[in-house]
């Protein structure tokens, strides 16, 4: 061979492996982080569709009266295999049908489970023909000013839409309006659209470090979500609701090496206390569930058949140690009593006595003029068909316009249940409630009522008159 021939060979050698090795370089550079985190985490996004009356608007044709529907949308993450599901409250509020669309198109109708109004959260329901996908949780107790970040969401109705962008600012609060305000919001420049809602702010791991829950109207590339720690927290206490008590008192130790639950204390003769379970100790797994915060401890008891029993592994003193815990009947009903919210004025389900004795118009009265609502008290009947955790209510059968409940939320039909922390059963106890020196300590009541005969909501009430807050910027909440 000539040393020209074997030289032109040995150029092309040179030239195609190049050419290969520049292929393959620039194949690995497209897939970056971000790519690789929203193929990871899409599985466990759904997309919201919501349907509700248009109120006051109707068509009349050919003598028959049809309904126009007012359609919503938003976003969901999926919190429990079993189909439970987090976003907004303002995404499901006052609508009559959900529909859940997973990525690979799968359809079901949900159901509203529980709703915190004040921070803005709700827990729905499906119930899929397979397990779902989970969302890996982060912490945003070590979110970075600038750090890149990404949205994923139903956007105008575009399904599964991702944005990136990066965070802006940390610890924001945000006033919407007179009825909603946010605190210690992440703030980022990601695109957030109506359809966002309820969706996920991930970073480049993949990780859920925030909820996106509403932009600065007007602005461009202005959004906010509620930080993840926080929203554990009142999806934890969201997923506890209606279910019996099991007496753990936990803490959430999030940070960015760390994410576990620690025992703070359990209650006497409750199951945690029977279990074994003690202060100090860090659970680690329930039912084969990684359990990092009290969110996952709800979530494993989710569901579990009486008597039986199953494994609860902890760490105590260095050690690793399994434990046995079961709910039998008895436990039932010292949940239901210890459920029940103290009252120092309600009359006892136990000892037939009132503590307090008052006026049932001065009651009623007060209601009507420092709530803005007038109330009569429930049959025997209707007490029977309240969840069983609760002994009676008073039903709400008017809201006055621009009033306090009426800025907050409450409607006509809904059963007052708890006020400013006591149990409510008559009229009397209103009375005691809203004394007009007790109120000069407090002009804001946390309420507990139940809407559609089961739905257990939870809000408060500012009894001051309405009004911006200084300082606060106003932002729009998006569906």
């Amino acid at each position: 061979m000539s040393a020209s021939l074997a030289q032109v060979i040995f150029f092309n050698v040179v030239f195609w492996s190049s050419l290969s090795i520049s292929i393959g370089a620039e194949t690995s550079v497209r897939e970056t982080p971000l790519v690789r985190a929203v193929r990871a985490c899409r599985g466990a996004i759904v997309n919201i569709h919501t349907e509700k009356p248009a109120e006051g608007y109707r068509e009349n044709r050919f003598f028959s009266r049809k309904d126009r529907k007012v359609t919503g949308m938003g976003t969901g993450i999926v919190v429990d295999e079993r189909g439970f599901i987090a976003t907004n409250h303002h995404v499901i509020d006052q609508v009559e049908t959900i529909t859940v669309t997973q990525e690979d198109g799968e359809t079901y109708s949900a159901q509203v489970i529980e709703v915190d109004s004040k921070h803005d959260l709700a827990i729905i329901r499906v119930f899929p023909t397979h397990p779902m996908a989970v969302m890996d949780m982060g912490t945003s107790s070590d979110v970075m000013l600038a750090e890149q970040v990404f949205a994923v969401g139903n956007a105008y109705g575009y399904e599964h839409t991702v944005t990136a962008g990066i965070v802006s600012a940390v610890s924001r609060d945000v006033e919407v309006d007179e009825t909603q305000s946010y605190e210690n919001l992440i703030q980022t420049d990601a695109s957030i659209n109506p359809g966002n809602s309820g969706g996920p702010l991930l970073n480049l791991d993949g990780e859920i470090i925030g909820i996106n829950v509403a932009i600065r109207a007007g602005a461009q590339r202005i959004g906010f979500a509620i930080p993840i720690n926080d929203a554990r927290k009142v999806i934890a206490d969201l997923l506890s609701r209606g279910t019996p008590r099991h007496g753990l008192v936990g803490t959430d130790v999030n940070t960015a090496k760390d994410q576990h639950l620690i025992v703070d204390s359990v209650i006497a003769g409750s199951p945690a206390a029977k279990s074994g379970l003690k202060a100090g100790d860090v659970v680690r797994t329930v039912r084969d569930v990684a359990i990092t915060d009290n969110a996952d401890w709800e979530r494993s008891l989710l569901e579990l058949p009486l008597g039986e029993k199953i494994e609860i592994s902890v760490d105590r003193d260095g050690e690793s140690l399994a434990l046995q815990y079961k709910f039998d009947a008895g436990d039932i009903v010292a949940s239901q009593v210890a459920a029940l919210p103290v009252s120092k004025t309600a009359v006892s389900a136990h000892t037939g006595k009132s503590a307090v004795t008052t006026s049932s118009a001065a009651g009623v009265q007060r209601a009507r003029s420092r709530l803005g609502i007038k109330i009569t008290e429930l049959s025997q009947a209707e007490r029977r068909r309240l969840p069983s955790r609760y002994n009676g209510g008073l039903r709400i059968i008017f809201v006055q316009s621009s009033s306090a409940a009426a800025r907050h939320g409450l409607r006509t039909g809904d059963v007052l249940v708890g006020l400013d922390g006591y149990e409510i059963l008559t009229p009397q106890n209103l009375e005691f409630i809203l004394d007009e020196n007790r109120l000069k300590k407090t002009r804001k009541l946390s309420f507990q009522i139940i809407r559609n005969g089961s739905q257990a909501l939870v809000g408060s009430i500012s009894l001051s008159s309405p009004g911006r807050t200084a300082g606060k910027p106003r932002a729009s909440t998006r569906r």
